[in-house]
């Protein structure tokens, strides 16, 4: 008989009877296939074995009927335990009627060999439940490199993503020749917000790993609609009249939109469908008012609530081509009354406890604040 390709490995047999002329006979004929018996006359001495081995056997030769715990009873403890119900179980009996097969089966037997043994019917059995292990251990190992290979491709996927992202970020920044870090705070502010609020129970369940990760991601393509309003209009050196506010206003929408036909034809993932919301729905306000959709309160994805108080407070202190900076203390004071109505008053509270960690401020004017 051909030794299965079991790599780096000495093939073990274990066989459990408590008759010793049966676990002579069989140890004999393991020996002359080139691979080594355990021997055990008890189930508790089987799964001494079993604790005790440094590697585990690659199949199990067990009797039906023995004292204290039968094969049946050690069949179902082997086959509860994950670090034993993978062996391929062989019960070995002169048992042989149709209801004990079953049970043995039912139980997670992979086969039968009847007593009297027949030398050339053993050999087969376990050679074949060998190769059937070997295949089924190479499988498995086949599925985990597979698995390694698919994380890397996603993850060279999510950088590439974020590259992208940056990108255009920083396209919309230069087009608006914007002062400062405006598109490199918010991803990072929004980030540091949404981990303030997964320490909060109102957020907790809501707030996962994989949600801060993406809205750090998602969170710099929320002006993307710029790209697309006039330069008349982007770069003006003066408040904006109400028609210019209307036309500058569907920037929100546009981007979402820019971002559908990007990844028009591709899968969506919650990269992409984050970013489409925070693009879409980062004006809107807590009361209704806001724009495109005059969405109210739960109404708005959560990510958009998240990047809208990062984006108003950091826009509020930077600097604009029609503005100064706003000093800390007034745009703290405008950020608080604005909770409830432009806010979500939860996410404000979270806000206020945590904005010091903000990348962008300028320290001493907020130090001796609380």
């Amino acid at each position: 008989m051909g030794m299965p390709e079991l790599k780096d490995k000495e093939i073990k047999i274990l066989i459990v009877d408590d008759v010793e002329v049966n676990l002579i006979i069989l140890e004999e004929i393991i020996k002359n296939m080139g691979y080594k018996p355990l021997r055990a006359q008890s189930v508790k001495e089987a799964l001494q074995i079993l604790q005790e081995s440094e590697s585990l056997p690659q199949v199990i030769l067990s009797d039906i009927s023995m004292p204290e715990i039968d094969g049946f009873t050690f069949c179902s403890m082997l086959k509860k335990d994950a670090y034993t119900r993978d062996i391929p179980v062989i019960f070995i009996s002169a048992m042989d009627t149709a209801s004990d097969l079953s049970q043995g089966f039912a139980l997670g037997a992979v086969d039968y060999i009847p007593k009297p043994f027949d030398q050339t019917e053993v050999q087969m059995r376990i050679d074949t439940h060998l190769k059937l292990y070997s295949m089924q251990k190479d499988l498995e190992e086949n599925n985990r490199n597979l698995s390694t290979v698919v994380a890397r491709q996603m993850e060279k996927l999510r950088i590439e993503q974020k590259n992208i992202m940056t990108a255009l970020a920083r396209l919309v920044e230069n087009r608006e020749c914007v002062s400062g870090s405006h598109y490199r705070n918010i991803p990072y502010n929004s980030r540091i917000l949404a981990q303030g609020m997964q320490m909060s129970p109102k957020f907790e369940d809501r707030i996962t790993d994989d949600f801060i990760d993406t809205i750090e991601s998602s969170a710099g393509l929320h002006d993307i609609g710029k790209i697309m309003i006039t330069d008349r209009i982007l770069l003006k050196n003066a408040p904006l009249t109400n028609e210019e506010r209307t036309i500058m206003s569907t920037h929100a929408e546009l981007g979402a939109m820019t971002l559908i036909d990007i990844y028009d034809g591709v899968e969506k993932n919650d990269f992409v469908n984050m970013a489409i919301d925070i693009a879409w729905y980062h004006h809107e306000n807590w009361d209704g008012t806001g724009y495109p959709k005059g969405l109210k309160g739960e109404e708005i994805p959560l990510s958009a609530r998240i990047v809208k108080i990062v984006d108003v407070f950091d826009a509020m202190l930077g600097e604009r081509a029609y503005k100064q900076p706003i000093p800390l203390e007034q745009s703290l004071d405008y950020m608080e009354a604005g909770a409830g109505s432009l806010f979500d008053p939860d996410i404000m509270q979270v806000f206020l406890k945590i904005y010091r960690n903000f990348i962008g401020l300028d320290q001493g004017d907020y130090k001796n604040r609380f």
